[in-house]
């Protein structure tokens, strides 16, 4: 979850008017001029060499936080990769009884994976690109999203797994007996068939 305050003050707000009796700060009018004449070259000429050290600043930005945000993903996408080791540690000292807590513990290993691949969209959506970047859009989240998939794959394995050793699986012939078909015998003899 990410924060975001905005500290600037308008019209509106309380103690605006208050703080428009006190000085600025010392250089504020600078900066401020500054920043005029800057844009009003861009606007005159665009070529200028400020505004390619502008574009040039901005592109890096981009990259970095093009960086930061496949950093983001790769960390989002190994999660469920450290989960699989706690929830095995958990299953392995619940042991293959039935009860409350090995079937909690098994539940929670093949749920959880379900909703993690369900909402991966959801969970990768922060990190989508900008509208600027419509073509990088979705080109940094393929591989931190395919991982993030066989992470969870392995994990609902290791559930199904464990609900197979606990024999909660029919995974013999014997749990499918109710549904074999006896043939009736149309005829009963002492003498064997030849």
């Amino acid at each position: 979850m990410s924060w975001s305050f905005d500290l600037n003050l308008r019209d509106q707000d309380a103690g605006y008017p208050e703080l428009q009796r006190f000085p600025s700060p010392p250089g504020m009018k600078e900066i401020a001029s500054f920043e005029k004449r800057i844009l009003q070259e861009q606007s005159i000429n665009p070529s200028s060499p400020s505004s390619t050290t502008m574009n040039t600043k901005s592109k890096t930005l981009q990259t970095q936080i093009l960086a930061r945000k496949k950093a983001k993903a790769m960390n989002m996408a190994l999660a469920p990769g450290k989960q699989i080791f706690m929830n095995g540690f958990m299953m392995y000292m619940s042991g293959k009884n039935l009860n409350m807590f090995s079937i909690s513990i098994t539940g929670m290993a093949i749920m959880n994976p379900l909703k993690g691949i369900l909402n991966m969209e959801n969970a990768f959506a922060p990190l989508e690109g900008d509208d600027d970047m419509k073509d990088k859009k979705s080109e940094h989240l393929q591989m931190p999203k395919l991982l993030y998939v066989v992470l969870n794959l392995i994990w609902l394995g290791l559930g199904m797994y464990k609900m197979g050793s606990m024999r909660l699986l029919p995974t013999t012939s014997a749990d499918w007996s109710g549904s074999v078909v006896w043939k009736e015998l149309m005829e009963i003899s002492s003498v064997p068939p030849s």
